[in-house]
């Protein structure tokens, strides 16, 4: 699996690998997980392993100008 536009690595392990992008966070589940490569200049990250779940979660947006007003 390979990435660009990544901003931080939040938490990893062999199982769950958790990365902050600028739209959200991508949330990467599987088995054997490991990051072989993280350009912090470049955003670049490329991990190996058995994969069983890719999740994205995209970020809040701030909304108009009217729905904050008439939440």
């Amino acid at each position: 699996f390979t990435a660009s536009g990544i901003r931080e690595c939040i938490s990893f392990d062999d199982e769950t690998v958790v990365l902050d992008t600028a739209l959200g966070l991508l949330t990467l589940k599987g088995e054997r997980l490991h990051i072989i490569n993280f350009d912090t200049k470049t955003g670049d990250i490329s991990i190996e392993g058995k994969f069983h779940a890719i999740v994205y979660t995209a970020q809040k947006s701030g909304g108009s100008f009217f729905g904050k007003i008439f939440k």
